[in-house]
């Protein structure tokens, strides 16, 4: 009898699996996240060489991948390539991390405060709409052709969306976790500290994410025009290969850009995935 009872929850239990399903395996996952990247690629790929072959500009001036990515291949063996890429990572780090910090307390500021959100809420989405372009003759003005004309760009292009992220998750913030915070305890700073705050973090990683992409878009438009000394950078790569009209290799430049981007913008969305997994915002049951 104990048998036959030990049989029957086996096959409710086959049962049950057939019906659910088996957990996917890690590399099932893996593949899951893997081939919609690649077919974009693909289809990025095909597109762009459709283009080359209906002939709307010449070779020379629009190469296909198959001149393209091999001087991208090229360009990995090279180090003044690494080098360029170094100088600018370290550029688009440290501006974005000073515009982290200003943000922030800026965005804390005009969340806590009504008569600071009415007085410069309002300029600080003025700011973020603003063109990067459009501060550089006044970065040049004050700190001539220097890192930091190019730092205050990229503070200025960022800063303002980390600070309206920030402020946006606070305005989302369920009143009703407000009451039980203030239920147990949770006064001034500390009701900010321990419930506000963690509770707008969704918000602010959004806020985090946009924010580096005005960085990114400003660096890349300051490396264009301030050219700092004989450091390379990508952005005087860029120019470098526009002077010498080498498309093949401006285009590769592009492509760096583009994959930098990708790469960042795909670390932001694993961060924003976790966070909202462990804020119970996403079913588990159901990824």
């Amino acid at each position: 009898m104990a048998v036959d009872e030990h049989l029957l929850n086996l096959a409710g239990l086959d049962a049950l699996e057939s019906v659910l399903g088996k957990a996917p395996s890690r590399w099932s996952r893996v593949w899951a996240m893997t081939w919609p990247k690649l077919g974009a690629l693909g289809l990025f790929l095909a597109g762009w060489q459709l283009i080359v072959w209906a002939g709307w500009k010449p070779e020379y001036v629009l190469p296909g991948p198959a001149k393209v990515l091999p001087r991208l291949w090229e360009l990995l063996f090279v180090g003044e390539f690494w080098r360029a890429v170094g100088i600018t990572m370290r550029r688009a780090l440290a501006g974005y991390a000073v515009a982290v910090v200003i943000g922030s307390l800026l965005g804390i500021s005009i969340a806590r405060t009504r008569i600071v959100r009415s007085a410069i809420g309002a300029m600080i989405t003025g700011l973020q709409t603003m063109p990067s372009i459009a501060w550089f003759p006044l970065a040049i003005a004050l700190f001539q052709i220097s890192e930091r004309a190019i730092m205050f760009v990229v503070v200025l292009g960022a800063a303002p969306s980390i600070a309206n992220g920030l402020v946006s998750g606070v305005d989302h913030v369920p009143p009703l976790l407000l009451r039980a915070g203030r239920m147990v305890g949770a006064r001034g700073v500390g009701l900010y500290r321990h419930v506000i705050l963690p509770a707008a973090l969704p918000g602010f990683v959004g806020g985090l994410k946009q924010g580096w992409a005005f960085a990114w878009r400003s660096l890349m438009a300051g490396e264009l025009i301030v050219i700092v000394g004989n450091k390379p950078s990508i952005g005087s790569r860029l120019d470098f290969a526009r002077q010498f009209s080498d498309s093949e290799l401006l285009i590769a430049w592009m492509l760096v850009i583009l994959t930098i981007g990708i790469i960042i913008d795909a670390a932001f969305t694993k961060a924003d995935l976790t966070l909202r997994r462990r804020w119970g915002l996403i079913d588990n049951a159901t990824r």
